[in-house]
Formats: C-alpha cells, structure tokens, sequence
C-alpha cells in the first residue's frame, strides 16, 4: 500500500471513529429520555422504578471515555469491514458500527490464524495515542501473513506505562487466554498463573463475557469478585467499568464476612487453628448437639377446647425434621410449623372448621409450643455458638488438641457475645455458624484472585457464596504467604465445592521482561511448590541489582533511584519491608517528591511507597525493592512474598540492598 493510500486508509477510519463516537452519544442521549420519561410511560409504578432502574444503568453502560478507544481492530470477512471493539454501537437504523469483543463474531480477531483464518481475510489492528487514532496494521491471512506477537502495534499496547488502575486487555487478549475468557458458564475453573501473565485479566475479562453472554440470570443471581485487600480492589476496579459491566460487586474476603466489628487480633496459633477445616465440625458437632429428644407431651388451650400432642407424635416430628438436612434454623421452623400443623388437624376434626390465620399465628407463639423448641431444637445465634466454643474449648473434645484448645480460649470471656471483642479468624468462625443456620445466597458466578493465600474456612466461606455458581479461582502456587498457603490446587477446590474444575496452566508472561522473571525464577526451587518457571516474551527491560556498603546510605541510595527513575516515563513502586515503609515516606517528603499509598489509586503521584505485604497483583513500571533481606525476615514464608515483591515491575527492576542477598538470588 502507499504512504496516499495509506493516508486515505487512515483518514477514512478516523472518520468511522468519529461516527462512531456520535452514534454512542446518541445511544446514550436515548437512553437518558427514556430515563427521564420512564415514570410517563409505564403502567403502575413497579413498571415504572423498574424501566428507571434498567435505564439507569444502561445510561452508566453507554458511557464514552474519549481515552479510550471506542475499537482496537477489524476483520475483513467476505468483503465485509467488522470493527472490533470495548462495547457493541449501531447506526440510527440499528446497523453494527462497532462490533462488542464479547460477540461471537468477534472471537476470530483473537483465534484466528493462518493455520485456521476462520474466514477472515483481513485482521487489522488500531494505534492509539489518548483515544485518537494514529496508526494501523493488518495481517492478511489469506496470503499467509500473520504477526503473532512480533506486532508492532500489539507490542506497544502490552509494554504501553502503567499510570494509574489497571487497564483492561482486550485489545491483546491471546488465543490461550481467550479460550478461558469464553469458557461456559457452568464451568469452574482454576488458573495457575505465573507472574505477568495476565491471570487477574483473564479472570475480570471473563466475567464480562458472561454478563454479556447470561446477562438476565447473572443480574439476578450476581457476579463477585474477591480480592486480597482494598488496594487490589481499588487497582482493577476500572477495568469491568470500562467495559460497560458497572453492576458487579467487588468485596475482600473480611468485608464478605463481616458480620461484626474486628476489635483484637489473634496470636499466631490461634489463627492457624480458626482457619483450619476441623472447626467447621467442631462448630457443626456444638451446634446439632443442642437437639434433644422430648420428653413431655404438650397441652394447649386455646380458651375453648383443649388440645394434647403426645410425646411420640413430637419425637417423630423433631427426627424427621434432622433427617431432612435443613439448616438449623430452617428446620427449628419446620419442627414448629408441624406442631401446629397437629393442633390445626385436632381443631378441624373437633370444630369441623379450618381455623383463622390469626389463630394459628396465637398457636405457633403459645408458650407451651415455645418452651418444647427451646427445649428440643433451641434457637441459636452465630454469635451465641462461636462464643460458647471460644469460652469452653474442651467443647471440640478430640477434633483439637489441648494446646489448640488453648489457643483459641478467650483469656477472660466477656460478659455477653455482643460486647465480644472479635478477631478477623472469628469472623470465618461466625460466618461459618451463620451458614449452618440459614443457607446464603449463592452468586451465579464468583470469581478470586490471588487464591492460593485462601485457608480452608475461607475457601468454605466462598464456598457458601457459589453453591449453586461457577466459580474462576486465580492464582500462583509460588506467590503464596500466608500460614497456610496452598501448595496442591486441589486442597483449595475441594474446600470451594468444586473438586473436578479444571486446573490451566498460564506460563507464557506479557508484562514482566525476561531479565526479571529470570532472577525471580532462582527462588522458585526454594519455596516448596511444583509450578512452572515462568517464560517472558519481553526481550526489554531493565535489572539491576545495587549492592551499598554501608547500611546507613542504604535509604539515600534508595532515594537516588526513585529519582532517576522519575525521568523515564511510567509509574514508580518502591516496595519494601513493613518497618520500613513510614521511614521512606518521609525521606521522599522531605525531598520533595510527591507520592502516594497503594489506597490512592485517583493519586496524581507517580511514585507509590508498597508495604511488601500488599503488592499482590499490583504492577509498576519501575520497582524499587529496598532490603530484601528485611522483606524475607519478616514473616516465616518470606521468601514467597520476595518472589512477589521481584514481579511487580513490567519495565524496570532496581534492587538495593546492605545485607547479604537470600542465598537463591546469589549469581555465580
């Protein structure tokens, strides 16, 4: 093609651009009428909050950044252009100008190959600087042309700075990762992902297909993410906006659970034993011992007739409602709802009336049908159950050890269990017991990033959250920290209900450059899990390792760096110990340089100072690791969360250090 041909070329997809952005406007600007008309047009006034509620949010979904571009590609399909992009846009008349990246048509510009060009002759790709289009690329396939990952434009595009939340992906979705992005709905499945291989995208990108796909059922049933903390949350919590999803609700496991107020903190035994599966028998086998047999027929008087059920009618009724499998509470109300059932067939066959609703509303609150549930099926709270097995342990008899026992017994019991000072393990503990009472609500899909840190009460928490769902569990078996970290994924599946999902490797990493992963990799051996050592694409990229000699520079030689990195573009992490962090804050405020905490995620700030502890899934142009060595001492798994630490950095790699290096990083 010449350079006028491919100005013409270029000009005439701007102006489909632009058209295409007027036509979304108008979309919106419809929308909006029929939102403000809504309550004129509708029958009855459900009608009418129901149509402002889905014009609400359709308004919300047809929001245009000017930033973004409206499509990254087109395929050429039959002499037919088809322009693929973030959201689907037609004409007044109703005619695709964009093609949504979820459409089934779409799926070519991401599967198809020359091998298999499922009919595309064309594959073209967009160069965007800020929303406006400044170049293309085509691939034709039918002349057995194809780029891969040697695109020029797809490279820019993954190596593009980080500045700010995460990005979506969809204009480099790869093969492999589009077939977990369009897995079917009633499929689980769990993604083992090396750093910088886009698990986290995956993950969201596939939850937007399956609005898209199942959109009526998931906005009745709910699709939620679960993340690691609130810094992760604030991080990819553009991406679903961005691609028009805007109902999704996003949660960290604490605030999933939290019933109560965390006000203490438990030891580290302590912890290890509330989240262990044990306790969720030790808490079932305290709960279901409350049953008693009844010992005592009950005798009713409803001011006209007296009434008599017999001890073995009231026994029958209390086995039968156990044998049912009902949660607790459910089955407290079915044991009540047949007593009266029995006093209603006595007053019918007596009377040869059916008796009033207010009557037998009178007969199930009589205190002669009370007392026997208190006595035969009580009632019991979350509360009232976690708080008896934390005051007496030797509750759990076997199924704990003396010293576990020991662990988790409160030193001085408070006086009731609404004054109870209760820790995050006590949450899982509450939650586990409120699951054993009523049944939760199970979203229709649930998906969990960094899930090889999930402990088996967690997992189980979930679990009760996607009963009746499909659930996306995302993960590195080497990045996990915690006590009870993961190291077979079919321990975590089989505590989320879903022991036969599918485990899928994502090895291949588009972010984090070659020189990186290569050093990370030397502590894989070291951290007691079978993964595949990651493989970059990145060919780019900088490390470099910064002995100082004296401890006392150690900070200054930090400083230094952020400041040289400042003059390269892209934004600027320096991640390091927890004691640390406060210090090296105000070493960059008193230099002057502006900076931010991973919570800020609407900072101007370039530079972000990360506590080690929560850089999980977090990225960063350049990274600055201060002290490895204090990163590693302080926690018993840390040489995991330094193989964390190394893989947030997608352009740059800085690491200073006074101390010796972790044996596995020593080269040569």
């Amino acid at each position: 093609m010449s350079a006028s041909d491919l100005d013409v070329e270029l000009t005439a997809e701007r102006t489909h651009l632009s058209e295409s952005r007027a036509a979304l406007r108008r979309m919106r600007g419809r929308a909006e009428a029929l939102f403000s008309t809504g309550d004129k047009v509708a029958g009855d006034a459900y009608t009418a909050e129901q149509l402002g509620r889905h014009m609400a949010r359709r308004v919300k979904e047809l929001a245009d950044d000017p930033d973004t571009p409206l499509f990254f590609g087109r395929l050429d399909i039959e002499e037919v252009a088809y322009h693929v992009g973030r959201r689907h846009v037609t004409d007044d008349a109703g005619e695709p100008m964009v093609l949504d990246w979820r459409a089934p048509l779409s799926r070519a510009f991401y599967r198809a190959s020359v091998r298999d060009p499922q009919g595309v002759a064309t594959r073209r790709r967009f160069g965007f600087v800020k929303g406006e289009l400044t170049s293309f690329e085509d691939e034709h396939l039918d002349r057995g042309e194809e780029l891969g990952t040697s695109s020029r434009i797809l490279t820019a595009e993954i190596e593009r700075p980080r500045v700010g939340p995460m990005r979506d992906i969809v204009a480099t979705i790869q093969p492999e990762q589009d077939e977990l992005v369009r897995a079917e709905l009633a499929d689980s499945i769990c993604v083992q992902g090396a750093p910088g291989t886009g698990k986290t995208a995956v993950g969201l990108h596939r939850a937007a297909f399956l609005l898209y796909l199942h959109r009526e059922r998931l906005r009745r049933s709910g699709v939620l993410i679960v993340g690691p903390n609130t810094a992760f949350l604030s991080y990819i919590s553009a991406v679903l906006p961005t691609l028009g999803e805007v109902e999704v609700q996003q949660s960290t496991l604490d605030d999933l659970v939290g019933r109560v107020p965390v006000k203490a903190v438990d030891s580290p035994a302590a912890a290890l034993v509330k989240h262990d599966a044990r306790m969720a028998e030790v808490l079932s086998g305290l709960l279901w011992s409350r049953i008693a047999a009844p010992t005592q027929p009950i005798m009713v008087s409803d001011g006209s007739y007296r009434w008599r059920i017999d001890t073995e009618p009231l026994r029958r009724i209390v086995d039968e409602a156990r044998r049912e499998g009902l949660p607790y509470a459910t089955g407290r109300e079915r044991v009540r709802a047949r007593v009266v059932g029995l006093l209603q067939r006595q007053s019918e066959y007596r009377t040869g009336n059916s008796p009033s609703e207010s009557w037998l509303r009178k007969m199930s609150k009589i205190p002669q049908v009370t007392e026997f549930l208190e006595a035969c099926w009580p009632a019991v709270t979350p509360e009232s159950l976690v708080a008896g097995l934390l005051t007496d342990p030797s509750a759990a008899g076997e199924l704990l050890t003396e010293p576990e026992q020991d662990a988790i017994r409160w030193v001085k019991p408070p006086k009731t269990a609404k004054s109870a000072k209760w820790t995050a393990g006590d949450l899982l503990l509450l939650d586990e017991a409120a699951g054993l009472l009523e049944r939760e609500n199970s979203f229709g899909h649930v998906v969990i990033d960094e899930a090889q840190d999930l402990s088996a009460m967690q997992a189980r928490a979930i679990a009760r959250r996607s009963e009746h769902g499909s659930i996306t569990l995302l993960g590195d078996l080497a990045q996990g920290t915690a006590p009870w970290a993961a190291t077979d994924w079919r321990d975590i599946l089989a505590h989320l209900g879903k022991p036969d999902a599918a485990v899928v490797p994502l090895t291949v990493g588009f972010r984090v450059p070659e020189a990186v992963v290569t050093l990370a990799n030397r502590l894989l051996p070291a951290l007691g899990v079978q993964v595949p050592e990651a493989v970059s694409l990145r060919r780019d990229g900088d490390l470099v390792i910064v002995p100082v000699a004296d401890p006392a520079d150690l900070d200054a030689r930090t400083l230094a760096e952020v400041t040289a990195a400042l003059e390269h573009e892209g934004s600027v992490a320096v991640i390091a110990a927890d004691t640390a962090v406060e210090r090296i804050r105000g070493h960059l405020t008193a230099a002057g340089i502006a900076h931010a905490t991973p919570d800020d995620v609407d900072a101007e700030a370039r530079v972000t100072v990360v506590p080690a502890t929560v850089v999980k899934g977090l990225e960063y142009d350049h990274v600055v690791v201060h002290e490895p060595a204090d990163i590693v001492a302080a926690e018993p798994r840390g040489l995991n969360r330094l193989y964390v630490v190394l893989t947030r950095a997608v352009t740059r790699l800085s690491v200073m250090h006074a101390k010796p290096l972790p044996e596995p990083l020593n080269i040569g």
